[in-house]
């Protein structure tokens, strides 16, 4: 079947709240040297999209300037030089850009098959998280058995992927979250202690609960957080920082306790990651992650999936906080 010559997109003629989208129409992309074209079937919805939106976030150098990151769907076309995918494959991927539209343009570095049994509703839920937790807790922060974490926004779409993931590993686990309900979500997804943030002391239950610390932070909240989360860490313990939703400036903190603990701080953001440093990755899902999800023993937690033409009341509810997972959009 021919390609149609356009395809709906979500336009953004302006910066600001979720109203500023729009449905608009374009042409389709081409796909180019070592590229994959997919009709896209089901979309995440991710913060990232809302710092964009708000014009906080630009796209890098490259990048489509159509909002969204992650999708599942089928591939239409493939550009020169890509081998080990075909028209008709089901993926999911990560994109750079350009996600919430009827097709998507991507690296073939950063598409993975459906795992077995899934849906592009679950696909989908699975590019943005799954990459930015394996990569910053994993690889950089170097999560191993035994070790204990606390997982900050527990009850978020990162949050309840990383809590499964690390418990999957071997880890002990904890979280914060903003209700009761959220707490005992976390602790369902395997957390053993998910503390209200907005009745406890995150720093004065992580102490009583461990005495010397966690090993390893995983946080989105950043500098409000950081004096609390640099006291919760024990010795050799390492903070990635994946996110500013506490503010990025911390002033007036006391430094010491990361010489004196031998702590490390460290944190990243996915979209500026060269292609290469996506494909490795992606690598390491397949061989590590894609069988856990395909045992059932990790899966992605949806909130609620809208229709694509209800991206605006889907951005609303991702802002107004009360979801637990991720929130979707389907295509057609």
């Amino acid at each position: 079947m021919p390609l149609p010559q356009d395809m709906r997109f979500v336009d953004l003629p302006s910066f600001g709240g979720p109203e500023v989208m729009t449905i608009g129409r374009r042409s389709l992309p081409v796909p180019g040297d070592g590229e994959v074209l997919v009709r896209a079937e089901a979309i995440g919805v991710n913060r990232p999209d809302i710092a964009q939106r708000q014009g906080s976030y630009p796209p890098p150098k490259g990048a489509s300037p159509i909002l969204g990151l992650e999708f599942a769907g089928e591939i239409v076309a493939v550009g020169p030089g890509v081998s080990g995918h075909a028209v008709g494959d089901k993926v999911c991927g990560l994109a750079n850009g350009g996600a919430y539209a009827e097709y998507c343009l991507l690296p073939a570095g950063q598409i993975l098959p459906f795992p077995k049994g899934y849906d592009a509703v679950k696909g989908a839920a699975l590019p943005e998280t799954f990459f930015t937790v394996w990569a910053n807790l994993f690889q950089m922060a170097g999560l191993t058995e035994g070790e204990t974490v606390l997982i900050h926004g527990g009850s978020s779409g990162i949050g309840t992927t990383a809590i499964q993931l690390a418990r999957a590993f071997g880890a002990e686990v904890y979280a914060t979250a903003g209700s009761k309900e959220k707490c005992e979500a976390c602790e369902r997804l395997g957390a053993k202690r998910a503390i209200n943030y907005r009745a406890e002391d995150f720093a004065e239950v992580i102490k009583a609960e461990t005495g010397d610390g966690v090993d390893i932070i995983l946080d989105m909240i950043g500098a409000s957080y950081f004096e609390r989360n640099i006291a919760s860490l024990a010795r050799d313990g390492c903070l990635s920082i994946i996110a500013f939703l506490g503010g990025a400036l911390a002033e007036k903190v006391n430094l010491s306790p990361i010489m004196v603990k031998r702590l490390t701080v460290t944190g990243s953001t996915m979209r500026p990651r060269t292609a290469e440093e996506k494909r490795a990755i992606r690598d390491d899902l397949l061989s590590e992650v894609w069988p856990l999800l395909e045992a059932g023993t990790v899966a992605p937690v949806i909130h609620k999936v809208f229709a694509f033409e209800e991206v605006v009341e889907a951005h609303r509810l991702l802002e107004d906080g009360s979801h637990v997972g991720k929130v979707m959009l389907r295509v057609g």
